[in-house]
């Protein structure tokens, strides 16, 4: 199966990437770094700005890495001059710096609007191994194109912006000045995931953390585990071994259920199990209880921490662990402004963000529009708050393009198995606002079925869109061959500010023919904080928190209504929003500013979202 996976993979590059070998690829195989010690390769790298891609190219337009002995002035040979009539142009040694995990767009205001390579350096030393050790480089991720090289030689290519990937670099160390090179390229792409247009700002950089695992020949490179059976209380999952021949033991512990099993892994490293814990409390927003977990088997051992719960649906009720519930949600990009920065660097800005959430008595968040870091993922698992996690298939991807979807497939999959034992995601997301085509349909198809061959315990959305009956102009109408094959009806509607005025909501009655939880994952509108008039004046908090008001009652009439995210948490840059004075770079959405200060409409949300959970109490 390895095998397999890792010819597709190179296939895939060579149509998406020309120029690139086949021997290069990304690891194909999850690996659960998180909870591991391992050597930092964060902090200041050294950087080029290459626009021209010289330090790629020959001027041929030939990729150095494809020569048998690459020019000294390819960059990730890091080459010095030998001799004084040496001709190199470039010197890594004098050039600006960086913080990694960081975007280059707010570290330097020269580029600030820049698309194009980048190229990082970090040299380090090689901590202490035993032989027999295996060691990894991992990244959190690179947007959007990584190139990889260690010590002058390729390690690989990774396309796509949010996801983890790693490179296994035994043997390939040096005890001191090793130098790990990465070309990062953010040009967006007509055939790219997401693709030329989008309501974000572009941020390029290594915008997540970079380290080096070292971990035993055979170590625990994954497992999984989850509440199968609610009736029952039923754990299952698996424990997947690397480096194992089978017959090798593994010890499975969740000490406070008194949990002690051990396991044989078959010949592919594998062993599956299955207990019950019938005294268990199950993880929700109001106990957002975590067990811990450790996995052991020869040398080596991993440790984490899970919840248990089970999410379903029965007709147009949503459940938690049995249980009716209401999602209280708001909308959130991975950016975090307060002080200046862009992308999300590290949990505490991370935590900054979801206690915002929390403030609005949230106890969901969605995490648009791409797969979050790992930090958020886990501070939802330890706050309380449930997920919607959702690839950039964004817009108008092109559907018909074969690499464009396997792109998009090896996104979902990398969410899926970076995050499938946190408690907190209860939904995964296919795509946003995409025009219905036949060829979209069967894009979407695929990927939803790859996702529940993946999870079976999550249920299925996407953010869909609204139109109006012919006949009837107030009569809003949800129907989408997409909503067939999810779990739950979500789309996003914005009456009151790209369809009409706030007091169109007054008129508007919702025709959505699907037994099926009915979900707002977006509406709202912009206002400035500190911008002040009557409710007719657009981008005031006034007129926002007047939209809000209306739009709330709306849709609290639906039948099925079951939740809302509405748009969104903070202000976020965007090259779209161009209103000099009132946007500047910022679509402003947000229900805090940039800044952290809340709005009107925060307050109105609030209201309405402590009398949801007064009522959703009562009635339990």
């Amino acid at each position: 199966m390895k095998g397999s996976i890792t010819r597709w993979l190179c296939a895939s590059l060579l149509v998406l990437c020309p120029g690139i070998s086949p021997l290069t690829f990304a690891a194909d195989l999850p690996l659960q770094a998180y909870t591991r010690y391992a050597t930092p390769l964060s902090g200041e790298w050294k950087i080029i700005v290459d626009p021209y891609e010289n330090g790629y190219y020959n001027y041929r337009y030939e990729p150095f890495d494809q020569q048998e002995k690459p020019s000294v002035n390819a960059f990730f040979t890091d080459s010095k001059p030998k001799l004084p009539s040496d001709l190199i142009e470039y010197d890594f040694d004098k050039a600006a710096s960086l913080q990694v995990p960081g975007d280059w767009n707010t570290q330097q205001e020269k580029l600030y609007y820049y698309e194009g390579s980048v190229w990082y350096r970090k040299t380090f030393a090689a901590p202490a191994a035993k032989k027999t050790d295996r060691q990894f480089i991992y990244f959190g991720a690179v947007n959007y194109r990584a190139d990889v090289y260690l010590n002058g030689k390729k390690l690989g290519v990774h396309i796509g912006g949010f996801t983890p990937f790693h490179y296994e670099v035994t043997g390939k160390l040096k005890a001191q000045g090793n130098s790990l090179i990465v070309k990062v390229d953010n040009k967006r792409h007509a055939d790219a995931v997401p693709t030329l247009n989008t309501d974000w700002w572009n941020y390029g950089g290594i915008t997540r953390e970079v380290k080096l695992l070292n971990v035993p020949h055979t170590f625990i490179r994954d497992y999984r585990l989850a509440l199968t059976s609610l009736a029952q209380k039923t754990v299952s999952g698996s424990v997947m071994l690397d480096g194992a021949k089978g017959g090798e033991k593994i010890q499975l512990r969740l000490p406070e259920l008194n949990i002690k099993q051990t396991l044989k892994a078959d010949k592919n490293g594998k062993a599956n199990f299955s207990f019950t814990v019938p005294n268990a409390q199950l993880w929700s927003p109001e106990n957002p209880k975590l067990y811990a977990v450790t996995i052991s088997s020869g040398k080596d051992t991993l440790t984490d921490t899970v919840g248990l719960r089970s999410i379903s649906t029965q007709g147009k009720q949503l459940l938690l662990n049995g249980k009716p519930i209401f999602l209280r949600g708001i909308s959130v990009h991975e950016e975090y402004s307060a002080t200046g920065g862009g992308r999300v660097k590290n949990a505490k800005e991370a935590q900054t963000l979801l206690s915002w959430a929390k403030e609005l008595n949230a106890n969901f968040v969605r995490l648009a529009h791409y797969p979050h870091n790992e930090d958020m993922v886990r501070l939802a698992d330890q706050m309380g708050l449930l997920v919607w996690s959702e690839i950039p298939v964004y817009w108008t991807i092109n559907w018909k393009n074969e690499a464009t979807y396997q792109n998009a497939e090896a996104q979902l999959s990398a969410m899926i198995e970076r995050d499938k034992n946190r408690a907190a995601v209860i939904i995964w997301s296919l795509a946003n606002e995409t025009p219905v085509s036949d060829a979209r349909n069967q894009f979407l198809g695929r990927l939803a079925k790859k996702a529940r061959e993946l999870d079976n315990t999550r249920l299925l959305s996407a953010a869909m869109e609204k139109h109006y009956r012919s006949d009837n102009s107030n009569i809003a109408v949800v129907e989408d061959p997409l909503a067939e094959i999810v779990d739950m009806v979500s789309f996003n509607q914005y009456i009151g500010w790209y369809d009409g005025l706030p007091e169109k909501a007054d008129k508007v009655t919702w025709e959505i023919n699907y037994n099926k939880p009915v979900f707002i994952s977006e509406f709202g509108g912009g206002a400035k904080k500190g911008y002040h008039g009557d409710t007719n004046t657009i981008f005031t908090e006034e007129f926002q928190a007047h939209l809000y008001q209306k739009s709330l009652t709306m849709i609290d009439k639906i039948d099925g209504f079951v939740g809302t995210s509405p748009w969104i948490l903070a202000d976020f840059r965007s090259p779209r929003r161009l209103l000099n004075g009132i946007q500047d770079d910022y679509n402003r959405k947000g229900l805090y500013s940039e800044k952290g200060e809340p709005k009107k409409a925060f307050f109105v949300l609030k209201d309405f979202y402590d009398k949801k959970q007064k009522s959703t109490q009562a009635n339990q």
